[in-house]
Formats: structure tokens, C-alpha cells, sequence
């Protein structure tokens, strides 16, 4: 299933919103430097899907605040 996220760094809490279906807006307490933000990205949307964090794979975006992520759900 393929994602679209605006990423919001600098946070004052984490939190995912759901916008529409297959959008999703993630608020970030991580700042958009050396990676941390993508990082703790695909840590909070494993958590909120529930899935591990390697099921989780920005494949669009890597250094924009709109990102594609390919979620790999395993049946």
C-alpha cells in the first residue's frame, strides 16, 4: 500500500492524523536534520499500523516534507 505524508518536524508531541484515505499528515518531535526526522517517520507509522519497522520504506521524498511510503503488509 503506497502513503502520501506531510511530515511536520519539530513538535511539540508525535501524532499521526488520517486526511483522506491514503494521505496522512505526521506530526514529528525529531528536527529534519541527518535523517532523525525520516527515521522516527517509519518508526511512528510502524507503530501506527502496527506492522515492524522494515515493512515500512520511504520511497519518495527522502529530503521534502510530502513523502511517499510504501507499506509492505505481509498476509
Amino acid at each position: 500500500m503506497r502513503i502520501y505524508v506531510k511530515v511536520i518536524p519539530r513538535s511539540s508531541k508525535n501524532l499521526v492524523e488520517k486526511i483522506s484515505e491514503g494521505e496522512y499528515k505526521v506530526k514529528l518531535t525529531a528536527p529534519p536534520v541527518q535523517g532523525e526526522a525520516n527515521k522516527m517517520l517509519v518508526e511512528i507509522l510502524a507503530d501506527y499500523f502496527d506492522v515492524s519497522k522494515s515493512q515500512v520504506e520511504i520511497i519518495g521524498g527522502k529530503s521534502a516534507r510530502i513523502k511517499i511510503v510504501n507499506m509492505k503488509f505481509f498476509n
